[in-house]
């Protein structure tokens, strides 16, 4: 195991670069990027794509700010945007910029961001709480309800209790987590009908006045409705997931044999089939709140008002923030690929005859 673990370490390397490198190369060909943003906001434009698509004004430009690489740069002295392509390294070549980016990363530096006057690891880990959240929740709550639903399904495949079940889960899993968020909002945030739940924030304004049991309270108060928007769709595939898995299980032999020699039901259930069901279910844990912790929904983070990674990686984008675009890109895909290295030693640890090198 541990030549395969080293064999994965290594590969763990060229991916990286090789998705940094097509992302920074696509950056290369999208316009705009930090100086038109900083122009367009100079010039009173109030939207990058405002100086990107252009429009009348820029017909009836002076033929001096026409030569301009800059769409919105209308006045601007040519050694101010020299001043500014300094400041962000836009006055060296694409290849130079991108190994020093790399050189930064790789000694775990991020940089600042251009537009808030803070280092990418302190915004990030501002926006954590929120990811944290809704990935850790989401993530207990699918294991914790799927898990004994899919075994009951399983158990009592073909039952009406199946049939309804399983009716109700498509119809959770059609349905888009921001469509339900909304509601949610609608039905119990004071939309339409009741106003049982907070709409904004994971906390109140008089958090830090509460007692630690008014605290956690409060919290849990907050965070009701954004988890379970988030949760819908993981619950519905983990679910299906484990009844498919028990079902496999329970028509192998080594069942059939147990139950002919008499053990009780219970005993087979979770003495001989959970280990072996559960594998895959199990072991894909780590990835899935990855997934989530990461991948947060950028609409459910702001129809509730929450400040998280997905709304910091959607706005760094439209500014072209590239320090915060970057950073996270590397932090998480590094992360991400750690993470699957970790999915595959559970896999052995849950079941230790796997064996990834003999398969190798």
């Amino acid at each position: 195991m541990g030549a395969y673990i080293l064999k994965r370490l290594l590969l763990v390397i060229p991916t990286l670069l090789g998705i940094m490198i097509v992302n920074f190369a696509l950056i290369q060909f999208v316009p705009g990027g930090p100086i038109e943003t900083i122009i367009a906001r100079m010039e009173g434009g109030g939207d990058v794509f405002e100086g990107i698509s252009g429009g009348q004004a820029d017909v009836e430009i002076s033929e001096s700010a026409s030569d301009s690489e800059y769409a919105g740069a209308r006045g601007l002295p040519a050694d101010y945007i020299a001043e500014l392509e300094a400041q962000f390294g836009f006055d060296k070549p694409p290849f130079e910029r991108f190994l020093n980016m790399m050189w930064d990363y790789m000694r775990f530096d991020f940089g600042e961001s251009y537009f808030r006057s803070i280092s990418v690891v302190d915004l990030v880990l501002e926006k954590m709480p929120v990811s944290i959240t809704l990935g850790l929740w989401a993530t207990l709550l699918s294991y914790l309800i799927s898990i004994p639903l899919g075994i009951k399904k399983a158990v009592r495949d073909g039952s009406r209790f199946d049939t309804w079940t399983s009716g109700a889960i498509i119809v959770g899993y059609a349905i888009p987590g921001f469509l339900f968020a909304i509601l949610l909002i609608v039905l119990f945030a004071g939309g339409s009908y009741f106003r049982i739940f907070p709409l904004r924030g994971l906390t109140s304004s008089n958090f830090e006045d509460l007692t630690m049991i008014g605290k956690v309270l409060d919290y849990l108060w907050h965070i009701i409705l954004p988890v379970t928007a988030s949760t819908i769709s993981a619950f519905a595939v983990l679910t299906l997931l484990t009844k498919n898995s028990f079902l496999d299980e329970i028509k192998k032999q080594y069942v059939i044999t147990a139950k002919a020699k008499g053990l009780a039901e219970n005993r087979v259930l979770y003495g001989h089939v959970f280990r072996n069901a559960m594998l895959i279910v199990i072991s894909g844990f780590p990835a899935l709140f990855i997934s989530v912790f990461f991948g947060g929904s950028l609409i459910i983070e702001t129809l509730f008002s929450l400040d998280g990674l997905g709304r910091l990686g959607f706005e760094a984008v439209v500014a072209r923030d590239y320090p915060v675009v970057f950073g996270t890109l590397f932090a998480f895909t590094l992360l991400g690929l750690i993470v699957g290295i970790l999915t595959d030693i559970t896999y052995v640890f849950i079941d230790p005859r796997i064996d990834f090198e003999g398969r190798g």
